[in-house]
């Protein structure tokens, strides 16, 4: 399967991440940004997004992008920084602005922005199994 044709794949066999609302905006080999709007069911007791609907974008973004190089890429270790409180109504992006693939590891970092100004960081690295993406 086309590299770049694996994520709207994964996306129509993940009904989380259809939960959360992302679509994907920009997709090419070793690059996917995505993109969501914080609905109130989102919220924290603080009435802030929980730091989960952050994370969850960026990770979508991550797997997405490590998976275009063709092969099952799987994640085994992940963290975020979140840098800003997010509020219901947030338009949010996330996309890898790093991608290293290694023959087993990948490593990425994604970027969450709100706008242009940058909300959460996130940091990941996949297994590559050598099993391939089929139509």
């Amino acid at each position: 399967m086309k590299g770049e044709r694996i994520p709207y794949k994964m996306l129509s066999q993940d009904a989380f991440s259809q939960w959360l609302g992302i679509e994907i905006l920009e997709c090419e080999l070793g690059r996917c940004k995505v993109g969501m709007t914080i609905r109130k069911e989102m919220l924290n007791s603080m009435n802030k997004a929980h730091g989960g609907i952050s994370y969850s974008l960026a990770d979508t973004a991550f797997g997405f992008t490590a998976n275009t190089h063709g092969k099952y890429a799987v994640s085994i270790e992940t963290s975020v920084n979140h840098i800003e409180a997010l509020e219901e109504g947030d338009y949010l992006t996330a996309e890898a602005t790093l991608n290293l693939q290694k023959t087993k590891l990948g490593f990425n970092i994604v970027e969450v922005k709100r706008g242009e100004e940058l909300v959460a960081l996130f940091k990941g690295v996949v297994y590559r199994t050598q099993k391939d993406w089929e139509e």
